[in-house]
């Protein structure tokens, strides 16, 4: 039976970073990454739209303020030496009439309690950073940019290998248990028994979690966010990152323009309750994971509180035109015409049993395993960081 020091169960980028941060700190330490598909970053990773975040958004202090922050110096950092192109486009986050101003002037406040580089704009040097956006007042974030999560993964598993780590793809994890000290892991690729545990399986998290005896106050419950692109003679419509002020009453940030690392535009995303836990398509369907989130007291609650949101959202992923709508707010000039369907992605999103969603990132932890129940965005931006963090709880198991 295969032998490690720390298994770590899945291969996203927070599971790569992880891995990657603690070969850096142990390098003596035998490291094995489980990935139930045949390669790294099939799911949130490889649907990110790739932005590179600031942190302008988040609470001062909390753990995706501080880790979004350092995250992301030490994503560049790592990219300049890999030679990974990203790039800091800037971003603008527009208020398009005056009842949106309060929530744009709190958005500001927050950016210059977490140390972003960021300026409120009128309406005049909105157009000319982005001259096809409305708005009458905005902020702007300069730093803010754009990457290709996918190819900072495959580097990651490139330097975990060369660094002498272990990523076995193919390999979903069916069952664990103690033994003598020790965890055993049953996967489809074989056993494995590991000194610990790292959980970081993004949407199967509180599935994990709970094969490991843990039972946290939080259900992931899938949403997926849909896209449209820009055909390519649209493209000028769009500069960099064209955001909404959000609705503090809601838990995701509208639809909004993102300017491609690769080329091209990418609009949206709307947030629909997804019928599979990676149901990238209106037809997905699992009945064990629709079932199990319509009948979670947390997401009943959720549910009842925000319905004619929910309902909003899923009335844009049927109907186009409420769809091109909404974009129309940011970029009037946008047409249905413009627009071609675009890949989707899925949201893990955790929710507690008293229906409110779990805004930062949580981790939880006995002596054998350490489970990463909630890596919300800017998780991306930030894994370097969180990486480092959970090495940190890593390293009070492991000495």
């Amino acid at each position: 039976m295969q032998q490690a020091d720390v298994a770590i169960i899945g291969g996203g980028i927070v599971g790569l970073a992880t891995a990657y941060r603690l070969q850096e700190r142990f390098p003596g330490k035998t490291v094995v990454v489980l990935e139930k598909e045949r390669e790294v970053a099939q799911h949130q990773t490889g649907h990110n739209s790739g932005v590179l975040h600031s942190g302008i958004y988040y609470k001062p202090g909390s753990l995706r303020a501080t880790n979004c922050r350092d995250g992301k110096r030490a994503m560049q950092e790592f990219c300049d030496k890999e030679n990974i192109p990203y790039q800091l486009c800037g971003k603008v986050i527009v208020a398009i009439n005056n009842d949106e101003i309060p929530r744009l002037d709190k958005i500001y406040e927050r950016g210059l309690a977490n140390g972003v580089t960021c300026q409120m704009i009128d309406g005049a040097r909105l157009r000319e950073i982005e001259p096809h956006a409305a708005g009458i007042r905005a902020i702007h974030v300069p730093e803010a940019g754009i990457i290709d999560y996918r190819q900072v993964c495959e580097r990651l598993a490139l330097r975990i290998a060369e660094a002498g780590g272990e990523i076995k793809t193919s390999a979903k994890v069916t069952g664990m248990y103690r033994r003598e000290g020790r965890m055993l892991i049953q996967s489809t690729a074989g056993e494995l028994e590991a000194k610990l545990i790292v959980n970081c399986a993004g949407l199967f998290s509180d599935r994990v979690a709970w094969l490991s005896g843990q039972r946290p106050d939080a259900q992931i419950v899938p949403f997926r966010g849909e896209y449209f692109e820009l055909k390519p003679s649209m493209h000028h419509l769009c500069r960099g990152l064209i955001y909404p002020v959000p609705d503090p009453d809601f838990p995701f940030l509208g639809v909004h323009f993102t300017r491609m690392i690769h080329g091209g535009v990418e609009c949206g995303p709307n947030a629909v309750f997804a019928f599979k836990r990676e149901g990238y398509y209106k037809t997905s369907f699992n009945l064990m994971d629709t079932l199990e989130s319509l009948t979670y007291p947390g997401f009943i609650r959720m549910a009842m509180r925000h319905w004619r949101m929910g309902f909003h959202e899923l009335w844009r992923s049927f109907n186009k035109g409420a769809f091109v709508a909404a974009l129309q707010r940011l970029v009037p000039e946008v047409r249905s015409e413009h627009l071609v369907s675009a890949p989707a992605g899925v949201r893990a999103q955790a929710l507690s049993r008293d229906g409110n969603l779990v805004d930062d990132f949580l981790i939880v932890e006995n002596d054998l395993v350490i489970n990463v129940c909630n890596a919300p965005s800017p998780a991306a931006t930030a894994s370097l960081n969180v990486g480092k963090l959970v090495v940190d709880k890593i390293a009070t198991h492991i000495n």
